[in-house]
């Protein structure tokens, strides 16, 4: 596994997989092994309890969204002292209950790790350049979103 990596497919991922990467991307070069791994995997919720057909379609720019996925990983590199930084978005069309997210950090110390992890999804929730259409409605970023981003902009 690379030291930062983004990836968007359609197909579902390991979650075990990608934490053992994570656990030996430190190892692979030589180094010890991290002594934090923040994890964090989103799923599809359900939209309205009533309709048993709910789907959510995911779309994105093909090349755009990776670039922008890559700088959010790396300001996180910047801010904090991590080892490594791994990101899955999935699209398509999805239910409620599938993966939607990986987004995992290997670092030194755990504040690190959860403070990365949590600036990235943050960056992924309210400013990816993805679209999501549920069932045939789209759907706009929610404030409390933007604001949860927007937080770290006042940080250091």
């Amino acid at each position: 596994m690379e030291r930062t990596s983004v990836v968007i497919q359609e197909a579902d991922f390991d979650v075990a997989k990608e934490y053992q990467a994570l656990r030996c991307c430190q190892a692979n070069k030589g180094l010890s092994s991290p002594g934090a791994i923040a994890i964090f995997t989103g799923l599809v919720r359900e939209f309205l309890p009533t309709d048993r057909h709910q789907t959510l379609t995911l779309e994105h720019y093909p090349g755009m969204a990776e670039k922008v996925i890559q700088q959010y990983i790396n300001d996180a590199c910047d801010r904090w002292q991590v080892d490594a930084i791994r990101v899955i978005h999935r699209i398509g069309i999805l239910r409620p209950g599938d993966q939607i997210v990986f987004v995992g950090v290997s670092s030194s110390h755990r504040h690190a790790a959860f403070s990365a992890c949590q600036f990235v999804m943050d960056k992924l929730k309210s400013e990816a350049p993805f679209w999501k259409k549920e069932n045939q409605t789209w759907v706009i970023a929610q404030e409390r979103d933007r604001n949860a981003a927007e937080r770290w902009d006042n940080e250091p």
